[in-house]
């Protein structure tokens, strides 16, 4: 007996070791947020946060004067507070003194310090500094001057009054970041960034892994005053292929999904758009309103004289069934575009768009062809590869109508780059709202914003549109300006220089001991109120 104690001894102690292990290891797991980009991050500086994966990072890392809620109402964030003068051009801010950076040497013994009016000084000045040229410098273009007051009063003053510009300072480009990262000579912060947001950067091994820590000193607190966030880290591996970054989450080996590809989206969603049975155990799918309209888009200065001609631009619109299309090739994913540009979700929704009508479609064609003496009017559509599918089930019903519409499908890249340089006559294109305002998607339109030098890639111009636009810019009252908003809309739509194909729906996909991960339309990641069971 004594023999068979002395051997047991040693084997239960291992055993009690490996089960404890495996539960610390199991705790620890369950303070880590995991996910997959599919697609590089290009810069961990928040002047440089122009792309989704970028300001998903930043979103953890950084704090601006105001911050949106999942519902897009603009919220206090370092500005405990703001009043706005009468005349909509004076905007003054009133800001915590519990806002610190996180710990770095570069502040010497203490390792960090508060955030001061005067930094909010520095940072918008870095986003108009020519030299650095930031993608982020077009959300001051409405600002004649900003200046820190004292140390808890910052003022920003309009050349013009722009009820939207709150909105834009929700954007990552107006985060506050520290003079003094700058001021050291070689310190890049590109790579090691400083913020004041819930996580602080750890790690990143571009193309491998970025991986982020609890910041502690985080001001921000829940309902029943607990700090946070509630996670320790946050973890980001960057597999190129979506379809891998799939199987690791279905493996439990990633916490989190976003968004349908082509690749697994009929694996995890039924034809009606409902969660597959074999997920409902271990997954969670979260979805609502997201303010991006996909849509075709026609230059009207090219070279092609089909797309032209309005007749055939508005064949193409009345010419195909949106609602079809949404169900089979969409999973149900989205709405019907028949409201014009504005989405649903946003105030200034509800133009009158097109609808689908083939006889119409029929009557507009045949009209083209007995005045232009062209019987076999064909036009090219430029696309990429994960919208072939909806290129493909377009190409079938236009050519129902009489139309002939040929498939060009290229690289992302090189898509962007021709539409925004005029290479391209028809063009698969979306825009996914920088700021919760109707007037981000009728800029598209606006004919001093003529790409490449802005947004406005139909080079669409209209005399009255552009004078509707300028009023919108001076209206302070809000009912007056989304009437506003409306009639530029349906001024588009009966030009039709676009055709709209579906409102976006966000989609989110979670393990099932996920909680506190929201969705909003704009499609940010908040990662503060997320826990793991």
């Amino acid at each position: 007996m004594r023999y068979i104690l002395k051997y047991l001894y040693p084997v239960s102690f291992l055993l009690l070791f490996i089960s404890c292990s495996k539960k610390l290891e199991e705790q620890r797991d369950n303070l880590v947020f995991r996910y997959n980009e599919n697609a590089a991050v290009n810069s961990l500086d928040p002047a440089f946060a122009k792309i989704r994966p970028s300001i998903w990072v930043a979103n953890q890392l950084f704090n601006g004067l105001v911050q949106l809620d999942d519902s897009l109402h603009i919220k206090p964030d370092i500005a405990k507070s703001w009043t706005i003068s009468p005349d909509g051009k004076t905007y003054t801010f009133i800001l915590r003194n519990d806002v610190y950076f996180h710990k770095s040497s570069l502040f010497g013994k203490d390792s960090t310090r508060t955030v001061v009016a005067s930094d909010f000084t520095y940072s918008l000045n870095r986003l108009l500094d020519e030299k650095i040229a930031a993608p982020g410098r077009w959300i001051l273009q409405s600002v004649e001057k900003f200046e820190a007051v004292n140390d808890s009063v910052f003022e920003i003053r309009l050349n013009k009054t722009f009820p939207a510009f709150l909105g834009l300072l929700t954007m990552k480009y107006a985060s506050v970041v520290p003079h003094e990262a700058f001021e050291k000579s070689g310190y890049d912060f590109r790579s090691n960034p400083i913020g004041t947001g819930p996580f602080r950067f750890k790690i990143w091994e571009e193309n491998v892994k970025l991986v982020l820590r609890k910041n502690p000193l985080y001001f921000e607190k829940d309902e029943q005053g607990v700090q946070l966030p509630y996670l320790e880290a946050v973890a980001i591996t960057f597999l190129p292929d979506k379809q891998s970054g799939f199987l690791q989450f279905v493996q439990g080996k990633l916490d989190f999904v976003s968004g349908l590809d082509p690749s697994y989206k009929d694996e995890i969603l039924t034809p009606k758009g409902e969660l597959a049975s074999i997920y409902k155990k271990d997954v969670k799918m979260i979805t609502g309103p997201y303010l991006n309209t996909e849509y075709l888009g026609f230059r009207l200065d090219g070279g092609d004289k089909a797309v032209k001609d309005k007749r055939i631009r508005q064949a193409l619109n009345y010419g195909f069934d949106r609602a079809k299309m949404i169900l089979f090739l969409r999973n149900g994913m989205g709405t019907a575009a028949t409201n014009g540009m504005i989405p649903s979700g946003l105030p200034g929704f509800g133009a009158k768009g097109y609808d689908y009508n083939p006889a119409k479609a029929r009557e507009l064609i045949a009209d083209y062809k007995k005045q232009t003496g062209d019987n076999n009017p064909t036009v090219q559509m430029s696309t990429s590869a994960s919208y072939l599918d909806i290129a493909e089930y377009l190409q079938r019903e236009w050519q129902k109508v009489g139309l002939n519409v040929t498939v060009d499908v290229n690289p992302p890249s090189t898509l962007t780059q021709s539409v925004s340089n005029g290479k391209v006559g028809f063009f698969k294109a979306s825009w996914i709202a920088d700021y919760p305002d109707a007037e981000n998607y009728l800029s598209l339109f606006y004919s001093k914003n003529f790409s490449p030098g802005g947004p406005n890639y139909t080079h669409f111009k209209n005399t009255e549109f552009d004078k509707l636009y300028d009023a919108a810019f001076l209206e302070t009252d809000d009912a007056k300006r989304i009437e506003l908003y409306k009639k530029m809309d349906e001024l588009v739509m009966q030009e039709a220089p676009v055709v709209p194909l579906f409102y976006d729906k966000a989609s989110r996909f979670t393990r099932s001991n996920v909680t506190g991960l929201g969705i909003n339309p704009l499609n940010l990641l908040v990662l503060k109120r997320v826990r793991k069971k």
